[in-house]
């Protein structure tokens, strides 16, 4: 049974930005986009593997306590955190 979204738009709107980053991006940027990416992509498939209706607050908050938990463990370097912060917050603006 597939699941549908209320998050749908907010997940293709930010696969789009994903997207866009990749030809424009610097170095860091580029590094920072795809990791967030695959936080991103987690949080959704993990949120999809529960067959259970989710909205787009999930997703944020699902992504928010991975990076958390990424940082805690020092997966991130401090400029590389900066990186993260940034783009995540403009995935999190494509909600509003």
């Amino acid at each position: 049974m597939t699941v549908v979204s209320a998050a749908e738009p907010f997940i293709e709107a930010a696969a789009n930005l994903f997207d866009a980053l990749v030809p424009v991006a610097s170095d860091d940027e580029l590094f920072a986009s795809g990791y967030l990416r695959g936080h991103f992509d987690l949080a959704v498939g993990t949120l999809q593997v529960a067959a259970e209706p989710f909205v787009t607050a999930d997703v944020i908050k699902q992504v928010n306590d991975t990076l958390e938990q990424a940082i805690s463990n020092g997966e991130l370097t401090e400029l590389d955190q900066q990186h993260v912060a940034a783009i995540w917050q403009r995935v999190q603006q494509l909600a509003a």
